[in-house]
């Protein structure tokens, strides 16, 4: 950035058209207007500052919403009438695969909406301060950890299959179909003799978990191959391809479905999110985004299990329908307009509803209404 350029702000009454590119992916983000002063905090900075036309005053990207736009690089047109910004934005990766379709929801509840267009793989986000990347959740904590994406959605499994040194900044507690921890097993033929680890000396395992499995064995110096499954594991085994599994399921219905009983459990396994740790500990703005995106997510998944319970309740009742609430806080409670009766708001959880809400009315509660909630912060 060259402060010396001397820029021609005459033919706009004052100001400069400044067009803003992503760095990383050439995506136009917007169009501004910069004044001399504007131009001039741009510099000194090294963040984008614009002139609101609307509000007649310069305004700082980001200085509200946590948005902040850092400049990269500047060019200028042959008249040095019209400015090119192109700024650094946090790079985030979205899952590709099975789930792509929940985590896309979960920032749709979150206040973000991701749009994905066709085969492309950087989906739209209605977030200036945010560029999407879709790759493998198996893959994600590679890029994340060597810095081609700042942060990203993944599993713990994979993460550890990975051996990726990341920062956990969240767990969020979801998967493709539901909002539990996963598990990874071993499992044998149901009338296998193997009974436990050591009984698997010598002996063939298929997984798609491989390097992690290798290491969990040589960790407790039981000598097995270990070889790589490409989906329908569960059949390996049955086909004489594997002497047992190690495979992840939520359940163990799928593999006992198959003729297997499972003998052990590795560990469990949710989705994270992680950021590259360079970026956590030295680059605060991008810090700070990461924050503000894992809080709104985990509020969303908060408010998914609970609802809001809303109902009026005469006077002479109200310390013995309080007893029966349950509530994050102690509930809300308003007195009602010339009247002996309160309004009480509390939220609960969504599976205490059915057999709360018969003792409401029976203690004397009226006009239940039961609502959603989008976050619990």
């Amino acid at each position: 950035m060259n402060e010396k350029v001397s820029l021609d702000f005459d033919k706009m009454g004052g100001l400069l058209p400044a067009i803003v590119q992503d760095a990383a992916t050439g995506e136009v983000l917007m169009l501004a207007f910069m004044d001399r002063q504007a131009w001039e905090r741009t510099l000194a900075t090294g963040e984008a500052h614009y002139y609101s036309r609307t509000r007649n005053k310069i305004w700082h990207k980001g200085d509200t919403s946590g948005n902040v736009q850092r400049v990269q690089e500047i060019y200028l047109d042959c008249d040095q009438d019209t400015v090119l910004l192109k700024v650094e934005q946090v790079v985030l990766g979205i899952p590709k695969g099975s789930l792509e379709k929940a985590t896309i929801e979960l920032f749709r509840r979150s206040g973000w909406h991701i749009k994905v267009n066709g085969r492309s793989y950087f989906p739209d986000i209605d977030d200036p301060g945010i560029t999407c990347s879709m790759c493998r959740a198996q893959e994600m904590s590679r890029y994340v950890e060597n810095g081609t994406l700042d942060c990203g959605i993944t599993g713990l499994d994979w993460t550890r299959e990975n051996n990726s040194q990341v920062t956990v900044v969240a767990d969020l507690i979801y998967s493709k179909t539901s909002l539990t921890p996963v598990r990874w097993v071993l499992a044998v033929p149901a009338d296998s003799e193997i009974r436990s680890l050591k009984d698997l000396g010598g002996k063939k395992i298929a997984t798609e978990l491989v390097n992690f499995t290798r290491r969990y064995f040589e960790e407790r110096q039981i000598p097995v191959k270990v070889e790589f499954s490409w989906g329908a594991t569960e059949a390996k085994v049955a086909a004489g391809l594997a002497d047992a599994i190690v495979e992840v399921t939520e359940t163990g219905s799928t593999i006992r479905a198959h003729g297997l009983k499972i003998i052990h459990e590795l560990f469990q396994s949710n989705t994270q999110f992680i950021a590259n740790t360079q970026v956590w500990e030295s680059d605060a703005a991008k810090r700070e985004k990461m924050e503000n995106l894992t809080l709104l997510l985990l509020g969303a998944l908060r408010a998914e299990r609970m609802v809001g319970l809303k109902m009026n309740i005469p006077e002479k009742q109200l310390k013995n329908i309080i007893t029966l609430l349950p509530s994050l806080l102690a509930p809300t409670i308003a007195s009602l307009y010339e009247t002996d009766w309160y309004s009480v708001e509390v939220v609960v959880n969504q599976g205490e509803v059915r057999t709360l809400m018969p003792q409401l009315i029976r203690a004397g509660a009226q006009g239940i209404v039961e609502y959603p909630l989008h976050k619990v912060i």
